[in-house]
């Protein structure tokens, strides 16, 4: 098909015609009849947005969707092209892919009135119909919609009232096209006005110049709430002139969001084969998140973005391949004392209200960490208490040793060799020791410390690079040299 260069070829080729929003539709319902995959790389949204996203798409419906940053709004939006026809004609030489049956550019009917079947075509690939435009204050009315080309009118003796002597925007471009805003309420709101007519009336007006243009475009905007966005809103007749408005939500469950962040973070395959990472921590970083969209010291108006996970998981790794470099080891074994490394990766995406700032970033994402291991480990170890007394007494022998003036400092520079050393040299109770998982024995030793700490039997510091256990009595006592 693509080999045909002329209108009359492509009429006799028996090549119809359709709008995006047909093309879109009757792939989408290809794929949902023959049971394929229609987004993928999406977790979490296949009960909830997806479904939303699919009915609108075969009502051929604009789309906006609402939700705090990190939701793959934009990433929904670019899988929208996989449901485009591979090619389409357009009029060979057209600035706004003007379709050969369906001309709606002057040029393109000019062309055609004089060639008539003899008119060139060239064919576009779908990876060439998606434009993408994030909304900015500075963004101009030139920019989306287009502007008056003195220098095309002179020399080209056109009246500026002449479509010719136009320079098209971004959007009559994007004719035939998915056209996607990314944070709409940014937009001026003059510049939202200018949609309208777009949207529903399909004209464009420049410079007081009103140009009929048809265009065929799917809309696609994406928009924190306007609550968090303090810059503008959206205005309510370009909402009203959007036919659906999509909601969407972070990952409900561990497991989903482990899956997000293990498909997005780049982490490389050597680094992959020769550094162990338990499920565990991996659980870990995905609570902190979870801790974060709840906790008190973050803005929940701003959300807490998966990038933060991706971005800790792939400090973690680095965490462990910088001390593999250090100590000339080939092989590493990811600690929970590693999570202090991912703390940057934490601090520039909460935004923190007021009881975060007094307490400063730092201590912020560290009591946020601290608090994450806290669930976690409440969840798969017995309960500790703070009168070191439980049930089933398993955490007495390890409670006695710290209280004797003892103490474990474990250095995340330090080799795996001077780790297990300092874990081992710490007694616990049998049954608690049998319940470990044989080869994260040293890794779940080390959240037991961390539980007991959350549970106020022993102390724990960050410091530096270095994580400190000790009982605080004792420690005081060695302190002021009290015998």
């Amino acid at each position: 098909m693509i080999e045909l260069n002329t209108l009359g070829a492509l009429k006799s080729s028996g090549y119809t015609s359709k709008s995006i929003q047909d093309e879109i539709k009757d792939n989408l319902k290809h794929r949902i009849l023959n049971d394929l995959p229609v987004f993928e790389g999406i977790h979490g949204y296949e009960h909830s947005v997806l479904p939303d996203v699919e009915r609108a798409l075969l009502s051929g419906h604009n789309i906006l969707f609402l939700g705090l940053r990190g939701q793959a709004k934009t990433r929904i939006a670019r899988q929208f092209v996989s449901l485009l026809d591979e090619f389409i004609p357009i009029v060979r030489g057209s600035e706004i892919n003007d379709d050969p049956f369906h001309p709606v550019s002057k040029y393109a009917v000019s062309l055609l009135n004089e060639l008539g079947d003899n008119t060139p075509i060239e064919w576009v690939h779908r990876n060439n119909r998606y434009v993408e435009k994030l909304a900015t204050p500075d963004v101009s009315v030139a920019d989306l919609l287009g502007d008056l080309d003195p220098i095309k009118a002179a020399t080209r003796k056109l009246e500026f009232s002449d479509e010719l002597a136009i320079h098209f925007g971004l959007i009559p471009r994007s004719n035939r096209s998915v056209f996607v805003i990314n944070e709409l309420p940014d937009l001026q709101t003059r510049i939202q006005v200018a949609l309208l007519n777009i949207l529903e009336e399909k004209d464009v007006q420049i410079r007081g110049f009103k140009i009929k243009l048809p265009l065929n475009i799917l809309f696609v905007f994406t928009a924190n709430p306007e609550d968090y966005t303090q810059r503008g809103n959206i205005i309510t007749p370009l909402k009203d002139r959007i036919q659906s408005q999509i909601l969407t939500h972070y990952p409900d469950s561990i497991a989903v969001g482990m899956k997000i962040t293990e498909q997005e973070a780049q982490i490389r395959p050597e680094l992959k084969q020769t550094i162990a990472v338990s499920p565990l921590l991996h659980q870990i970083i995905e609570q902190i998140a979870f801790v974060a969209r709840n906790s008190e010291l973050v803005d929940q108006k701003s959300g807490v973005s998966a990038r933060l996970t991706i971005s800790a998981l792939e400090l973690l790794y680095s965490a462990v391949e910088q001390r593999m470099l250090h100590a000339g080891e080939k092989n590493g074994v990811a600690r929970l004392s590693d999570l202090i490394a991912i703390v940057p990766a934490m601090t520039g995406k909460m935004e923190l209200v007021y009881e975060g700032e007094q307490l400063g970033p730092y201590e912020s994402a560290l009591t946020i960490i601290n608090q994450a291991i806290q669930k976690i480990a409440a969840s798969i170890l017995p309960k500790a208490d703070s009168k070191k007394k439980n049930s089933s007494g398993l955490y007495q022998v390890t409670a006695d040793w710290f209280s004797q003036g003892n103490r474990i400092s474990i250095d995340t520079r330090i080799s795996d060799k001077e780790y297990m050393s300092s874990l081992l040299k710490c007694p616990m109770h049998e049954d608690l020791i049998k319940s470990f998982p044989k080869k994260d024995g040293l890794l779940y030793s080390e959240l037991v410390l961390h539980l007991m700490a959350a549970s106020n039997i022993i102390q724990k510091e960050w410091v530096d690079r270095r994580i400190q256990f000790k009982d605080p009595l004792s420690s005081m006592l060695n302190d002021l040299n009290i015998q």
